[in-house]
């Protein structure tokens, strides 16, 4: 096997998604390789020194022992802090169950963090449809997590005044329950059957 073989095992090593994490490097994930997979950038000590300087305060401790070690526009976002221009944070959650631990609130520990430092509106979004549709759960119970899963959410304290905390099933239509049945004729009916009951074909046609 040659050298280059090597390298191309080696890249096909590390699995990294929402799911799943491993790798057979004896050496742990090859996080400067997935900076490069996915095109964000390295959050270096100078990017650090810059938001302390804008903001007059230390770094979260999970930014500055790099637990967040990339980014993607950070540099963007500071430039319309510094032109004191408006943005939002976003964020989410899906609920699978009824308890949030600890991996699952570093990002909403962060997140307040970046609330506070930056003092800026925050959108939540609990995505109970999607978790219904991939998980062996009803509509009812998705929509329960959701809920027991913002009440986890609400006591990391976020600004009452300037956060907004909603379901997929109760807020991304204005008829829910209709929007509740067609999640179920989703879950039931397949890309092909739909094609078949309404001759849908796979090219466009005019209109």
């Amino acid at each position: 096997m040659s050298l280059k073989d090597d390298q191309v095992n080696e890249e096909e090593e590390d699995i990294v998604n929402p799911w799943e994490v491993s790798t057979h490097s004896a050496k742990g994930v090859d996080y400067d390789k997935l900076i490069r997979k996915f095109g964000s950038t390295k959050i270096d000590h100078a990017l650090i020194k810059r938001i302390e300087n804008l903001t007059g305060r230390p770094v979260h401790h999970l930014l500055r022992r790099g637990i967040f070690f990339s980014q993607r526009d950070l540099e963007m976002i500071l430039n319309v802090y510094e032109q004191k221009k408006p943005f939002y944070l976003y964020t989410g959650r899906g609920p699978s169950s009824e308890a949030m631990h600890m991996g699952h609130l570093i990002p909403f520990i962060f997140t307040k963090w970046l609330q506070d430092t930056f003092d800026v509106p925050l959108v939540i979004q609990l995505t109970d449809d999607e978790k219904f549709l991939w998980k062996d759960l009803t509509l009812e119970q998705t929509n329960h997590l959701a809920f027991e899963n913002a009440k986890d959410i609400i006591a990391c304290g976020f600004d009452v005044e300037k956060t907004f905390i909603f379901s997929d099933l109760d807020f991304l239509t204005n008829s829910p329950a209709f929007y509740r049945t067609i999640c179920r004729i989703q879950k039931l009916v397949t890309y092909n059957q739909v094609k078949g009951i309404f001759g849908f074909t796979d090219i466009l046609k005019d209109i």
